[in-house]
């Protein structure tokens, strides 16, 4: 079988600009990667040659020209990259081989056409003071509701935006405060730039509350599920988030909060700035880098942030760094808007990798499935996910 180390010297002539437009398909076709559980693959069925050849005979079939964006590649993501394309080539030869010696072609088998399970989107419903919802993703663009100095609008890019007329909302002022509320179903994420600039990205199966224009000596939203902010800086009026029993305090700073109701958890992560954490008890400051734990009102742990997987989701991507495979379909239920079912003993098994998170579900589930710990089937929106 091919080496690592000839794998690994493609991979490095790539690094070195020296790679082919063949070449560079044939790299970018395994960009996804997952961890595989050990680096020992069988070589017992293939025959040297023929896999060198093979690999080969794909450069120089290939046509379609891509350009890939330079990226940093430590060695042990080459190790991943390099596994994983000898796991899709040694199945991919096997068949073949397999083919060859019974001496007859493969027979056709008719297979129930599965619905595809397409990634989620922007979509979400805002829901008025006055009890009224407007489906976001199905809203044309342009202003959607004015009231007393408010006006909401939908811009071109699907996102939700509030403006704030001081001179003609004066007279609201001293009422009080009307909410709105925006929430992501499964499947849908969406961004909202609030009245005083601050611009938050709600993550899947989220929402938020917020009063159309922060009249009082603060600016407080409520939150469920996960959601980025970038706050516009006020001096004299901090920005508050209460999620979940806890308080996170800001003047003008990035952040995320993870706070689903399917985890024991608020986890608070600071990019830029900093925040006050409150749960219970317990209060912390958190620096840029840092990420505060807060469980069941419990002292809040501090420790230092993961934030390029913090931050996957809002970048299109799906991180996991040996992350529990429970932890990993909820991550993937809620994008794909499906259930989740195991059997026999899965839930202990671990994965660590990368892959857009708009891809079919399909892509994602058949690289999990090339580290042979698990397998998978799916009944129209149900993964099971099995030994």
């Amino acid at each position: 079988m091919i080496t690592k180390d000839e794998f690994l010297a493609l991979y490095e002539k790539y690094m070195n600009g020296q790679c082919t437009p063949a070449e560079k398909e044939l790299l970018d076709a395994y960009r996804d990667e997952m961890t595989l559980p050990d680096d020992k693959w069988e070589d017992d069925l293939i025959n040297k040659e023929e896999v060198h050849n093979r690999i080969w005979q794909r450069l120089s079939d290939s046509r379609k020209v891509v350009q890939l964006a330079p990226r940093k590649v430590n060695k042990y993501r080459w190790l991943q990259v390099a596994a994983l394309f000898l796991a899709v080539l040694f199945a991919g030869l096997f068949f073949l081989k397999k083919e060859k010696q019974e001496g007859q072609s493969t027979p056709v088998v008719a297979k129930v056409k599965q619905k595809t399970i397409l990634p989620g989107g922007n979509k979400a419903y805002l829901t008025l003071a006055n009890g009224s919802r407007i489906t976001l993703d199905d809203a044309k663009n342009g202003d959607l509701a004015a009231k007393a100095g408010i006006r909401v609008s939908k811009t071109g890019n699907g996102m939700l935006v509030y403006h704030f007329n001081k001179a003609a909302g004066n007279s609201a002022t001293s009422t009080t405060p009307e909410f709105n509320t925006i929430t992501t179903p499964r499947g849908g994420q969406y961004q909202v730039v609030l009245e005083d600039g601050t611009k938050v990205w709600l993550n899947a199966a989220s929402s938020i509350r917020f009063p159309q224009a922060f009249t009082g000596n603060d600016r407080q939203v409520e939150l469920t599920g996960e959601a980025y902010f970038e706050v516009a800086k006020n001096k004299i009026k901090p920005f508050i988030v209460q999620a979940n029993g806890t308080r996170v305090q800001v003047l003008g700073t990035h952040f995320n909060i993870n706070a689903y109701s399917d985890n024991n958890n608020v986890t608070t992560t600071l990019l830029e700035g900093s925040v006050r954490m409150a749960s219970g008890g317990s209060t912390v400051m958190l620096a840029p880098g840092q990420q505060g734990v807060a469980v069941n009102g419990a002292a809040i742990k501090v420790g230092i942030a993961d934030v390029q997987q913090t931050m996957a989701w809002k970048n299109g991507l799906f991180i996991f760094r040996d992350l529990n495979i429970v932890e990993v379909m909820k991550q993937v239920g809620r994008w794909y808007d499906v259930d989740v079912e195991y059997v026999g003993d899965v839930k202990n098994n671990e994965f660590g990798g990368t892959i857009s998170k708009y891809k079919n579900i399909t892509d994602l589930l058949d690289i999990m499935q090339l580290t042979r710990s698990v397998h998978y089937k799916i009944e129209g929106r149900r993964v099971i996910i099995m030994k």
